[in-house]
């Protein structure tokens, strides 16, 4: 259902000029999908897509070529250019960056799929990235030992 719904998104956003939330959820309705503005904000997100400027001077929705292979390469550059140490404790995976580079470090994380990740929190350099039980902080350790 869910890639259905967004394969449709996909269709819609390439064939109309539509710029906000409300717009899209009208247009997915007129299709036979009803979903929520919950669910259309998750999809918008995990999608990767951004608004443009279009021809007549408004915004459109539009989707981004994001490869995987890119936000590995991100979070390597982000990782070896800002992060000066890391560590867990229990489920939380705890990273400080130089300062004011924290949130950039879990903007990266955010983008990239992380098996078990829950959610990211940055202060000025510090940033508590959130696993879903213990054992998923320990691979993600291992995981980031290996992009040093």
């Amino acid at each position: 259902m869910k890639s259905n719904r967004q394969a449709v998104i996909l269709e819609i956003i390439s064939t109309e000029a539509i710029e906000t939330q409300n717009q899209l959820m009208h247009a997915l309705e007129q299709r036979g999908i009803h979903t929520t503005q919950a669910t259309l904000s998750r999809d918008i997100r995990d999608m990767h897509l951004a608004k443009e400027v279009s021809p007549e001077g408004g915004y459109r929705y539009v989707a981004t070529r994001r490869e995987s292979g890119d936000h590995l390469q991100r979070l390597q550059k982000i990782f070896r250019e800002s992060v000066v140490s890391y560590d867990v404790a229990q489920n939380l995976f705890v990273l400080r960056t130089l300062p004011g580079l924290a949130s950039a470090a879990c903007s990266a994380m955010d983008a990239i799929e992380v098996d078990g990740l829950v959610g990211t929190l940055a202060g000025d350099d510090t940033a508590f990235i959130a696993m879903r039980d213990n054992a998923a902080a320990l691979a993600l350790f291992d995981e980031i030992q290996h992009l040093f």
